[in-house]
């Protein structure tokens, strides 16, 4: 059943700390990254309109967390974000100080915005939306506040013109990017998958807001109906062969814009290591190969996956598991055997 809301996150209220303090104190905030995405298109939304949508491959690491420490007396305005450069990330917390000041009474101010963490930067992995919400979310802890999915999807967009649905739990969504919110719940969770992750393109980095706007015609709204249909039917039934060929689709339907001169060697690849199919960020360079953990040999498959990324000078990053049971172990996505990320032959920060 497709289920449709014009809210990221069933709770449409603030929820503050039951001991909140009168005046704002220093607030720490974290927020996940994501490998790009398994279906992004136009897809029409329950009035019928054309919206750009996606549908992203989540993973828990790397993240961003951002430390947020005010400075009474001083203009709401007058954030100062550390490291210098991430302007959208400051952007966001000035918004969050005016909605979070509104909501308690509390005096808005300026303070000190801290962010570390590993998500590279210009890949396709929502190092923005990353930075962005870890830094709203360390605002409203700073005020004694807890903002719902909605209110800080809204202030995203506002930050940065298009937000990746990190603020959301791990279910399946199609997501409106340019207005922050969900044009469908596609289920509980993905089939599970073992991805082996790479880069194409050297790992160059990509301005995503450079990039023209995916097309609305009659042929485009079909074909993208199509794999939303074939997406929605492969996460109920937990066909991760299914949801392999819509990832593919996906992606060679972005090489009109991309152009990756991997891509078809990365595809060939794939189907000759018995995947399901490869997955790619439609707004950078990051990619994976997905395959079906629940098909004996699937470390050997993977094992000849990244031998066979070696052999075409494709850089490798790492190997996880996402989807499956959201209440098992496997549920989220978290390194196997000890991989992680990898600056051989490219530089990922």
């Amino acid at each position: 059943m497709t289920t449709s809301t014009s809210h990221p996150h069933p709770h449409p209220h603030s929820h503050p700390h039951p001991h909140s303090s009168p005046a704002p104190t220093p607030g720490t905030g974290h927020a996940p990254s994501h490998h790009g995405e398994l279906l992004q298109g136009v897809f029409l939304d329950t009035d019928g309109r054309p919206r750009a949508g996606l549908v992203t491959l989540p993973v828990d690491t790397p993240g961003t967390r951002a430390d947020f420490t005010p400075r009474p007396g001083t203009p709401p305005d007058a954030v100062a974000v550390v490291p210098g450069g991430r302007t959208k990330a400051a952007r966001a917390a000035r918004f969050a100080v005016a909605l979070c000041a509104e909501r308690t009474g509390r005096p808005a101010c300026g303070g000190t915005l801290r962010l570390a963490g590993g998500v590279p930067l210009g890949l396709g992995m929502g190092s923005s939306t990353s930075d962005v919400l870890a830094s709203v979310r360390a605002v409203a802890d700073a005020y004694g506040l807890r903002l719902d999915a909605g209110a800080t999807a809204r202030l995203a967009v506002r930050a940065e013109r298009a937000s990746d649905p990190l603020m959301l739990d791990a279910r399946p969504v199609l997501f409106a990017q340019r207005e922050g919110r969900v044009l469908e719940v596609l289920g509980a969770a993905l089939p599970p998958l073992l991805v082996v992750g790479c880069l194409l393109g050297g790992g160059a980095a990509v301005d995503t807001l450079g990039l023209p706007a995916p097309a609305a015609t009659g042929a485009e709204l079909r074909a993208y109906a199509r794999l939303r249909e074939q997406l929605r039917r492969a996460v109920a039934d937990g066909d991760a062969a299914l949801l392999g060929r819509v990832a593919t689709a996906s992606a060679r339907r972005a090489q009109h814009v991309l152009r990756h001169q991997e891509f078809e060697g990365l595809v060939a690849l794939a189907r000759r290591t018995g995947a399901v199919g490869v997955q790619i960020s439609h707004s950078g360079s990051v990619a994976g190969v997905l395959h079906d953990p629940a098909v004996p040999g699937v470390e050997a498959r993977a094992d000849a996956t990244r031998r066979a990324l070696d052999a075409r000078r494709i850089s490798y990053t790492r190997t996880f598991t996402v989807g499956g049971d959201p209440n098992s172990p496997r549920g989220t996505a978290s390194p196997r055997d000890g991989y992680s990320w990898t600056p051989k032959g490219c530089s990922l920060h």
